[in-house]
Protein backbone atom coordinates (compact mmCIF):
# COMPACT_ATOMS: atom_id res chain seq x y z
CA UNK A 1 0.00 0.00 0.00
CA UNK A 2 1.32 3.60 -1.13
CA UNK A 3 1.94 6.25 1.72
CA UNK A 4 -0.17 9.30 0.67
CA UNK A 5 1.27 12.50 -0.20
CA UNK A 6 -0.79 13.85 2.93
CA UNK A 7 0.65 11.00 5.12
CA UNK A 8 4.36 12.25 3.72
CA UNK A 9 3.89 15.73 4.47
CA UNK A 10 2.59 15.68 7.93
CA UNK A 11 4.79 16.25 11.39
CA UNK A 12 3.10 14.84 14.27
CA UNK A 13 3.96 16.97 17.53
CA UNK A 14 1.12 15.07 19.39
CA UNK A 15 1.03 11.62 20.84
CA UNK A 16 -2.71 10.22 21.82
CA UNK A 17 -3.09 6.78 23.47
CA UNK A 18 -6.26 4.88 22.26
CA UNK A 19 -8.17 5.94 25.47
CA UNK A 20 -7.51 9.85 24.83
CA UNK A 21 -8.26 9.14 21.20
CA UNK A 22 -11.99 7.19 22.14
CA UNK A 23 -12.74 10.40 24.05
CA UNK A 24 -12.23 12.79 21.55
CA UNK A 25 -14.48 10.68 19.29
CA UNK A 26 -17.25 10.07 21.70
CA UNK A 27 -17.16 13.78 22.86
CA UNK A 28 -16.89 15.43 18.96
CA UNK A 29 -19.83 12.97 18.47
CA UNK A 30 -21.90 14.42 21.83
CA UNK A 31 -21.44 10.93 23.81
CA UNK A 32 -19.60 12.52 26.16
CA UNK A 33 -20.41 15.65 28.35
CA UNK A 34 -23.41 16.73 29.63
CA UNK A 35 -26.01 16.88 26.60
CA UNK A 36 -27.06 20.10 25.03
CA UNK A 37 -30.78 19.95 26.05
CA UNK A 38 -31.05 23.77 24.68
CA UNK A 39 -29.96 23.25 20.94
CA UNK A 40 -31.83 19.69 20.82
CA UNK A 41 -31.94 17.90 17.48
CA UNK A 42 -31.05 20.54 15.56
CA UNK A 43 -28.00 21.11 17.53
CA UNK A 44 -27.24 17.38 17.10
CA UNK A 45 -27.99 18.02 13.69
CA UNK A 46 -25.03 20.53 13.01
CA UNK A 47 -22.54 18.66 15.00
CA UNK A 48 -22.58 16.06 13.15
CA UNK A 49 -23.08 17.35 9.82
CA UNK A 50 -25.14 14.39 8.67
CA UNK A 51 -27.37 11.85 9.94
CA UNK A 52 -28.01 8.91 7.79
CA UNK A 53 -31.65 7.81 6.76
CA UNK A 54 -32.51 4.70 6.10
CA UNK A 55 -36.35 2.62 5.48
CA UNK A 56 -35.73 0.32 8.35
CA UNK A 57 -37.88 1.43 11.48
CA UNK A 58 -36.93 -1.23 14.22
CA UNK A 59 -37.91 0.89 17.60
CA UNK A 60 -37.77 4.04 15.38
CA UNK A 61 -36.26 5.08 12.19
CA UNK A 62 -32.07 5.81 12.25
CA UNK A 63 -32.75 9.25 11.89
CA UNK A 64 -34.54 9.46 15.59
CA UNK A 65 -32.24 6.90 17.00
CA UNK A 66 -29.67 9.26 16.48
CA UNK A 67 -30.61 12.14 19.01
CA UNK A 68 -32.21 9.85 21.01
CA UNK A 69 -28.48 8.40 22.07
CA UNK A 70 -27.19 11.39 22.85
CA UNK A 71 -30.45 14.02 24.06
CA UNK A 72 -32.19 10.67 25.80
CA UNK A 73 -36.41 10.49 24.97
CA UNK A 74 -37.02 13.79 23.15
CA UNK A 75 -40.07 13.99 21.10
CA UNK A 76 -40.22 12.30 18.04
CA UNK A 77 -41.84 15.58 16.88
CA UNK A 78 -39.33 17.74 17.87
CA UNK A 79 -36.94 15.77 15.83
CA UNK A 80 -38.84 16.04 12.75
CA UNK A 81 -39.05 19.68 13.29
CA UNK A 82 -35.63 20.27 13.38
CA UNK A 83 -34.78 18.10 10.81
CA UNK A 84 -37.42 19.88 8.29
CA UNK A 85 -38.85 22.47 7.38
CA UNK A 86 -40.90 24.44 9.75
CA UNK A 87 -44.36 24.60 9.19
CA UNK A 88 -45.10 28.08 8.76
CA UNK A 89 -45.19 29.43 5.23
CA UNK A 90 -42.26 30.40 3.87
CA UNK A 91 -39.98 29.43 6.79
CA UNK A 92 -36.71 28.58 5.44
CA UNK A 93 -35.84 24.71 6.01
CA UNK A 94 -33.23 23.06 8.92
CA UNK A 95 -32.35 21.08 6.85
CA UNK A 96 -32.45 19.05 3.41
CA UNK A 97 -31.85 15.32 2.03
CA UNK A 98 -28.86 14.72 0.00
CA UNK A 99 -26.17 12.09 -0.64
CA UNK A 100 -23.16 12.02 1.65
CA UNK A 101 -22.08 9.02 3.84
CA UNK A 102 -25.10 7.72 2.14
CA UNK A 103 -28.72 9.85 2.09
CA UNK A 104 -28.57 11.83 4.46
CA UNK A 105 -30.19 14.50 6.60
CA UNK A 106 -28.11 17.97 6.35
CA UNK A 107 -27.85 21.18 7.73
CA UNK A 108 -28.82 23.77 5.37
CA UNK A 109 -25.89 25.63 5.87
CA UNK A 110 -24.61 22.51 4.33
CA UNK A 111 -26.01 22.95 0.74
CA UNK A 112 -23.14 24.98 -0.77
CA UNK A 113 -20.56 22.66 0.34
CA UNK A 114 -22.51 19.82 -1.70
CA UNK A 115 -21.86 21.74 -5.31
CA UNK A 116 -19.13 19.60 -6.10
CA UNK A 117 -20.87 16.75 -6.14
CA UNK A 118 -23.99 18.88 -8.02
CA UNK A 119 -21.41 19.78 -10.53
CA UNK A 120 -19.93 15.94 -11.27
CA UNK A 121 -23.78 14.55 -11.54
CA UNK A 122 -24.39 17.47 -13.90
CA UNK A 123 -20.52 16.22 -15.74
CA UNK A 124 -21.55 12.28 -15.67
CA UNK A 125 -25.07 12.97 -16.91
CA UNK A 126 -27.14 10.21 -14.64
CA UNK A 127 -27.36 8.81 -11.73
CA UNK A 128 -28.39 4.86 -12.09
CA UNK A 129 -31.45 5.35 -14.60
CA UNK A 130 -32.13 7.11 -18.46
CA UNK A 131 -34.16 9.44 -19.38
CA UNK A 132 -36.06 8.47 -22.37
CA UNK A 133 -36.80 12.32 -23.06
CA UNK A 134 -34.82 13.89 -20.61
CA UNK A 135 -35.33 17.50 -22.22
CA UNK A 136 -39.71 17.10 -22.09
CA UNK A 137 -39.83 14.71 -18.46
CA UNK A 138 -37.74 17.73 -16.39
CA UNK A 139 -39.19 20.27 -18.06
CA UNK A 140 -42.91 19.05 -16.95
CA UNK A 141 -41.30 18.40 -13.18
CA UNK A 142 -39.72 21.97 -13.24
CA UNK A 143 -43.31 23.17 -14.61
CA UNK A 144 -45.30 21.12 -12.28
CA UNK A 145 -43.25 22.31 -8.64
CA UNK A 146 -43.20 25.58 -9.61
CA UNK A 147 -47.46 25.44 -9.97
CA UNK A 148 -48.15 23.46 -7.29
CA UNK A 149 -45.07 22.29 -5.25
CA UNK A 150 -43.77 21.46 -2.84
CA UNK A 151 -44.81 17.83 -4.12
CA UNK A 152 -44.36 13.72 -3.46
CA UNK A 153 -43.56 11.68 -6.51
CA UNK A 154 -47.30 10.14 -6.86
CA UNK A 155 -48.07 13.95 -6.56
CA UNK A 156 -46.50 14.23 -9.70
CA UNK A 157 -47.50 11.38 -11.40
CA UNK A 158 -46.26 8.24 -9.76
CA UNK A 159 -42.85 6.72 -8.87
CA UNK A 160 -43.66 3.51 -10.20
CA UNK A 161 -44.20 1.76 -14.00
CA UNK A 162 -45.54 -0.63 -12.08
CA UNK A 163 -42.51 -3.84 -11.60
CA UNK A 164 -39.36 -3.69 -9.12
CA UNK A 165 -39.25 -0.76 -6.86
CA UNK A 166 -36.46 0.28 -8.85
CA UNK A 167 -38.61 0.12 -11.91
CA UNK A 168 -39.02 4.00 -11.72
CA UNK A 169 -41.61 6.26 -13.86
CA UNK A 170 -39.60 8.58 -16.42
CA UNK A 171 -41.27 11.37 -13.67
CA UNK A 172 -39.71 10.23 -10.73
CA UNK A 173 -36.31 9.40 -12.82
CA UNK A 174 -36.65 13.08 -13.46
CA UNK A 175 -37.29 14.45 -10.28
CA UNK A 176 -34.60 12.65 -8.46
CA UNK A 177 -32.07 13.80 -11.40
CA UNK A 178 -33.10 17.32 -10.75
CA UNK A 179 -31.97 16.35 -6.93
CA UNK A 180 -28.90 15.38 -8.17
CA UNK A 181 -27.79 18.00 -9.74
CA UNK A 182 -29.59 20.76 -7.41
CA UNK A 183 -32.51 22.08 -9.29
CA UNK A 184 -34.75 20.28 -6.93
CA UNK A 185 -34.21 19.97 -3.20
CA UNK A 186 -36.10 17.62 -0.42
CA UNK A 187 -36.62 19.37 2.45
CA UNK A 188 -39.03 17.46 4.25
CA UNK A 189 -40.54 13.63 4.32
CA UNK A 190 -43.94 13.32 4.39
CA UNK A 191 -45.58 8.93 5.15
CA UNK A 192 -41.67 8.37 4.46
CA UNK A 193 -41.39 9.89 1.10
CA UNK A 194 -39.54 12.16 -0.25
CA UNK A 195 -41.41 15.80 -0.80
CA UNK A 196 -39.43 17.94 -3.63
CA UNK A 197 -39.40 21.62 -4.12
CA UNK A 198 -37.69 23.96 -6.25
CA UNK A 199 -34.16 24.85 -4.52
CA UNK A 200 -34.39 28.30 -5.52
CA UNK A 201 -37.52 28.62 -3.49
CA UNK A 202 -36.17 26.63 -0.52
CA UNK A 203 -32.71 27.15 -0.45
CA UNK A 204 -31.99 30.86 1.33
CA UNK A 205 -30.79 33.37 -1.60
CA UNK A 206 -27.28 33.35 0.90
CA UNK A 207 -26.81 29.76 0.26
CA UNK A 208 -28.33 28.88 -2.64
CA UNK A 209 -25.82 29.68 -5.23
CA UNK A 210 -22.88 27.03 -5.90
CA UNK A 211 -20.18 29.61 -5.70
CA UNK A 212 -17.53 27.66 -4.18
CA UNK A 213 -15.07 25.39 -6.25
CA UNK A 214 -14.65 21.84 -6.13
CA UNK A 215 -11.25 22.14 -3.89
CA UNK A 216 -13.35 24.91 -1.43
CA UNK A 217 -16.35 22.33 -0.75
CA UNK A 218 -14.29 19.43 -0.12
CA UNK A 219 -11.87 21.26 1.87
CA UNK A 220 -14.61 22.31 4.85
CA UNK A 221 -16.14 19.03 4.46
CA UNK A 222 -12.69 17.29 5.51
CA UNK A 223 -12.68 20.01 8.19
CA UNK A 224 -16.46 19.38 9.12
CA UNK A 225 -15.72 15.52 8.99
CA UNK A 226 -12.38 16.15 11.28
CA UNK A 227 -14.54 18.10 13.73
CA UNK A 228 -17.52 15.85 13.90
CA UNK A 229 -14.90 13.25 14.82
CA UNK A 230 -12.59 14.34 16.91
CA UNK A 231 -9.52 12.54 15.70
CA UNK A 232 -9.25 10.41 12.23
CA UNK A 233 -7.25 8.72 9.85
CA UNK A 234 -7.18 9.72 6.02
CA UNK A 235 -10.06 7.05 5.45
CA UNK A 236 -11.91 7.94 8.15
CA UNK A 237 -11.90 11.76 6.50
CA UNK A 238 -13.05 10.38 2.82
CA UNK A 239 -15.66 7.73 4.31
CA UNK A 240 -17.46 10.36 6.50
CA UNK A 241 -18.59 12.20 3.22
CA UNK A 242 -17.40 9.34 1.12
CA UNK A 243 -14.93 11.61 -0.90
CA UNK A 244 -11.91 9.77 -2.23
CA UNK A 245 -8.60 9.65 -0.41
CA UNK A 246 -6.96 11.29 -3.06
CA UNK A 247 -9.56 13.93 -2.73
CA UNK A 248 -8.78 14.24 0.72
CA UNK A 249 -4.97 14.71 0.26
CA UNK A 250 -5.82 17.50 -2.09
CA UNK A 251 -7.01 19.63 0.88
CA UNK A 252 -5.82 18.34 4.20
CA UNK A 253 -3.32 20.74 4.99
CA UNK A 254 -5.49 23.67 4.36
CA UNK A 255 -8.62 22.46 6.54
CA UNK A 256 -6.90 23.68 10.12
CA UNK A 257 -6.42 19.71 11.56
CA UNK A 258 -3.78 18.78 13.04
CA UNK A 259 -1.49 15.91 11.91
CA UNK A 260 -1.33 13.16 15.40
CA UNK A 261 -0.18 9.99 16.41
CA UNK A 262 -2.50 7.44 17.86
CA UNK A 263 -1.05 4.54 19.91
CA UNK A 264 -1.92 1.21 18.38
CA UNK A 265 -3.46 3.15 14.91
CA UNK A 266 -1.08 2.74 12.52
CA UNK A 267 -1.46 4.87 10.60
CA UNK A 268 -1.28 9.22 10.64
CA UNK A 269 -4.27 10.83 11.54
CA UNK A 270 -5.43 14.19 12.29
CA UNK A 271 -7.11 16.15 14.97
CA UNK A 272 -9.43 18.97 15.02
CA UNK A 273 -7.57 21.58 17.19
CA UNK A 274 -10.53 22.61 19.21
CA UNK A 275 -10.96 19.38 20.64
CA UNK A 276 -7.39 18.77 21.33
CA UNK A 277 -7.19 21.71 23.71
CA UNK A 278 -10.01 20.71 25.27
CA UNK A 279 -8.89 16.79 25.75
CA UNK A 280 -7.77 17.30 29.58
CA UNK A 281 -11.30 18.69 30.73
CA UNK A 282 -12.77 15.79 28.95
CA UNK A 283 -11.77 12.98 31.71
CA UNK A 284 -14.52 12.84 34.33
CA UNK A 285 -17.27 13.47 32.39
CA UNK A 286 -20.35 11.59 32.19
CA UNK A 287 -20.55 8.52 29.26
CA UNK A 288 -23.64 8.08 27.81
CA UNK A 289 -25.44 4.62 28.04
CA UNK A 290 -27.74 4.09 25.24
CA UNK A 291 -28.26 2.23 21.93
CA UNK A 292 -26.90 2.87 19.15
CA UNK A 293 -28.27 2.66 15.82
CA UNK A 294 -26.18 0.55 13.07
CA UNK A 295 -26.59 3.50 11.25
CA UNK A 296 -24.97 5.99 13.74
CA UNK A 297 -22.24 8.04 12.92
CA UNK A 298 -19.98 6.84 15.85
CA UNK A 299 -19.98 3.38 14.18
CA UNK A 300 -20.84 3.78 10.63
CA UNK A 301 -17.30 2.86 9.56
CA UNK A 302 -16.47 -0.53 10.51
CA UNK A 303 -12.99 -0.08 10.25
CA UNK A 304 -12.98 2.62 12.49
CA UNK A 305 -14.92 1.08 15.17
CA UNK A 306 -12.65 -2.10 15.20
CA UNK A 307 -9.88 0.06 15.42
CA UNK A 308 -11.47 2.62 18.25
CA UNK A 309 -13.48 0.18 19.73
CA UNK A 310 -12.47 -3.41 19.48
CA UNK A 311 -15.99 -4.15 18.01
CA UNK A 312 -16.81 -5.79 14.96
CA UNK A 313 -20.28 -4.29 13.58
CA UNK A 314 -22.24 -5.09 10.88
CA UNK A 315 -25.96 -4.73 9.94
CA UNK A 316 -27.39 -7.86 9.24
CA UNK A 317 -30.92 -6.87 7.83
CA UNK A 318 -29.67 -7.98 4.57
CA UNK A 319 -27.93 -11.61 5.47
CA UNK A 320 -30.68 -14.10 5.42
CA UNK A 321 -32.14 -15.00 8.44
CA UNK A 322 -30.17 -18.65 9.09
CA UNK A 323 -26.86 -16.32 8.83
CA UNK A 324 -27.57 -13.93 11.00
CA UNK A 325 -24.99 -13.84 14.10
CA UNK A 326 -26.54 -10.93 15.84
CA UNK A 327 -30.18 -10.43 14.58
CA UNK A 328 -32.25 -8.26 12.13
CA UNK A 329 -30.99 -5.18 13.48
CA UNK A 330 -28.54 -5.35 16.30
CA UNK A 331 -27.91 -2.58 17.95
CA UNK A 332 -24.58 -1.74 19.81
CA UNK A 333 -24.28 -0.98 23.73
CA UNK A 334 -22.22 2.01 24.25
CA UNK A 335 -21.08 2.40 28.09
CA UNK A 336 -18.46 4.05 29.95
CA UNK A 337 -16.92 5.09 26.39
CA UNK A 338 -16.81 1.45 25.19
CA UNK A 339 -18.78 -0.91 23.36
CA UNK A 340 -20.18 -3.69 25.52
CA UNK A 341 -22.60 -5.50 23.52
CA UNK A 342 -25.51 -5.44 21.51
CA UNK A 343 -29.34 -6.66 21.01
CA UNK A 344 -31.23 -6.76 18.46
CA UNK A 345 -35.00 -5.32 19.71
CA UNK A 346 -38.76 -5.45 18.26
CA UNK A 347 -42.12 -4.55 19.90
CA UNK A 348 -45.10 -6.46 20.50
CA UNK A 349 -47.70 -4.42 21.50
CA UNK A 350 -46.72 -2.58 24.53
CA UNK A 351 -43.54 -4.68 25.63
CA UNK A 352 -39.84 -4.41 24.15
CA UNK A 353 -38.64 -7.57 23.39
CA UNK A 354 -34.84 -8.39 23.44
CA UNK A 355 -34.84 -10.86 20.73
CA UNK A 356 -31.27 -11.52 20.56
CA UNK A 357 -28.56 -10.46 23.40
CA UNK A 358 -24.98 -10.50 23.68
CA UNK A 359 -23.11 -9.15 26.67
CA UNK A 360 -19.35 -8.62 26.95
CA UNK A 361 -19.39 -10.05 30.60
CA UNK A 362 -21.29 -9.68 33.96
CA UNK A 363 -20.38 -5.62 34.01
CA UNK A 364 -22.46 -5.16 30.93
CA UNK A 365 -25.26 -6.62 32.54
CA UNK A 366 -26.75 -3.44 34.51
CA UNK A 367 -25.88 -0.97 31.67
CA UNK A 368 -27.83 -3.02 28.99
CA UNK A 369 -30.70 -3.05 31.35
CA UNK A 370 -30.85 0.56 32.35
CA UNK A 371 -30.82 1.26 27.97
CA UNK A 372 -33.40 -1.28 27.67
CA UNK A 373 -35.38 0.29 29.81
CA UNK A 374 -34.83 4.01 28.71
CA UNK A 375 -35.70 2.98 24.81
CA UNK A 376 -39.04 0.75 25.98
CA UNK A 377 -40.28 4.10 27.52
CA UNK A 378 -38.85 6.21 24.58
CA UNK A 379 -41.10 4.00 22.56
CA UNK A 380 -44.32 3.63 24.82
CA UNK A 381 -43.48 0.34 25.86
CA UNK A 382 -43.90 -0.94 29.62
CA UNK A 383 -42.06 -3.99 29.43
CA UNK A 384 -39.34 -5.72 28.55
CA UNK A 385 -38.82 -9.00 27.46
CA UNK A 386 -35.32 -11.37 27.12
CA UNK A 387 -36.21 -13.69 24.60
CA UNK A 388 -32.69 -14.94 24.01
CA UNK A 389 -28.59 -14.36 25.37
CA UNK A 390 -26.07 -15.62 24.26
CA UNK A 391 -25.02 -16.58 27.98
CA UNK A 392 -27.29 -18.40 29.95
CA UNK A 393 -26.26 -16.92 33.22
CA UNK A 394 -25.52 -13.25 31.85
CA UNK A 395 -29.92 -14.23 30.37
CA UNK A 396 -30.80 -14.73 34.08
CA UNK A 397 -29.12 -11.67 35.28
CA UNK A 398 -30.33 -9.64 32.85
CA UNK A 399 -33.83 -10.71 33.02
CA UNK A 400 -33.91 -9.76 36.76
CA UNK A 401 -32.41 -6.44 36.09
CA UNK A 402 -34.80 -5.98 33.92
CA UNK A 403 -37.73 -6.50 35.85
Amino acid sequence: MTTSAAARGRRAETGLSADEARRLALHAQALLGAPDRRAGARGVLRRLGAVQLDTISVLARSHELVPYARLGAIGRDAVEQAYWAPRAAGAAPHGFEYWSHAACILPVEEWPLFAFRRRAFVARGRRWHVLEDAERSCAAVRDRLKADGPLTAADLGGAKNGGEWYDWSETKIAVEWLLDTGEVVCTERRGWKRVYELAERAIPDALFHDDLDDAACIRQLVAQAGAAMGVATRADLADYHRLKGEQVDAVIGDTGLVPVDVAGWGKPAWADPQALAGLSALKGRRHRTTLLSPFDSLIWDRPRTERMFGFTHRLEAYVPRQKRVHGYFAMPLLTGGRLAGRVDPAREGSTLVARQVSLDGPAAVAPMARALREAAEWVGCDAVRIERCDDRELATALTRAVG
